[in-house]
């Protein structure tokens, strides 16, 4: 039975880049380059912040004279404080799992994702509801969908990460404190769709739900 998605999911959004094989294999060539000459060893991450909390059916502005792309991704709730979890305990942190729309300006590094392409204003959408873990026996099987005014234009599968659940809760937990009602945005996939004003943008997670936002002008 879902829960209220306000009351569980108001810590900290922590995101994950690069969490996709397609996408992973699409950069490779340019992390071969100086200074970096090799893909990332950890996990790439980065926060979005308070202000880009964005909800089910609720808008999201496009920055004018920018390119918006969609985001979708699986976002886990953290249930309970997580410090130092190893894999084989991390999922007993997991509360449930919510559909999240990770919107964005293009980006030009996976190293150093920007703030101003990712923090804008209502940049990441949750919801609408919080399914709790329980109620979902493989994360690691499920298909992301992204429509576009009913059409769909992305389609990829949990199967795909490049790091499972356990394994993020497991590297990040081991240098910061993950807290009740913060929520691991788990990656998007490769093929980033770009929106525009008018589009009504859908996020569909099997046995996760629905998630609908509509873009407008600035």
């Amino acid at each position: 039975m879902s829960r209220s998605l306000s009351e569980s999911a108001n810590g900290t959004l922590f995101g994950v880049a690069l969490n996709f094989q397609g996408l992973l294999r699409s950069r490779l060539e340019e992390f071969h380059e100086p200074p970096y000459q090799q893909p990332p060893l950890k996990p790439v991450l980065f926060i979005k912040t308070p202000n880009t909390r964005n909800g089910h059916q609720q808008p999201v502005i496009m920055p004018q004279g920018e390119r918006l792309q969609a985001g979708p991704a699986l976002g886990v709730v953290i249930g309970k404080r997580a410090s130092r979890v190893t894999e084989d305990q991390a999922m007993a942190y997991v509360a449930g799992y919510t559909v999240v729309n990770e919107f964005s300006l293009p980006e030009e590094s996976y190293y150093r994702p920007a703030v101003k392409a990712k923090c804008r204003d209502g940049f990441c959408s949750i919801g609408p509801e919080l399914v709790p873990a329980e109620a979902v026996s493989d994360p690691n099987l499920l298909t992301l969908k992204l429509y576009v005014n009913g059409t769909l234009r992305q389609e990829n599968t949990t199967a795909n990460w490049v790091r499972t659940i356990p394994q993020l809760i497991a590297e990040l937990s081991e240098f910061m404190t993950l807290n009740e009602g913060d929520v691991l945005i788990t990656g998007t996939p490769e093929g980033r769709v770009d929106v525009t004003p008018g589009d009504r943008v859908e996020v569909e997670i099997d046995r996760i739900g629905r998630l609908t936002n509509t873009v407008v002008a600035e």
